[in-house]
């Protein structure tokens, strides 16, 4: 299962490695990938790979989910 989330808020590396540190730890989630220019950020992961939380993980870290 793979998610693709728009993010504002993000304008460097040290935003990407917040968010990873905030979203690789949940449950089902086996690789994070953000892409910062884009404002995207993508999570691979098993069946029990929850979108809510993941959602909640970035606004934790201090970011806007979009969409």
């Amino acid at each position: 299962m793979t998610l693709s989330v728009a993010v504002s808020g993000m304008s460097c590396g040290h935003c990407a490695s917040a968010i990873r540190e905030q979203v690789l730890p949940l449950q089902g989630v086996e690789r994070v990938e953000v892409n910062v220019p884009e404002g995207r950020v993508t999570v691979s992961g098993g069946p029990s790979l929850q979108e809510s939380q993941v959602r909640a993980a970035i606004v934790e870290a201090g970011y806007r989910v979009v969409a």
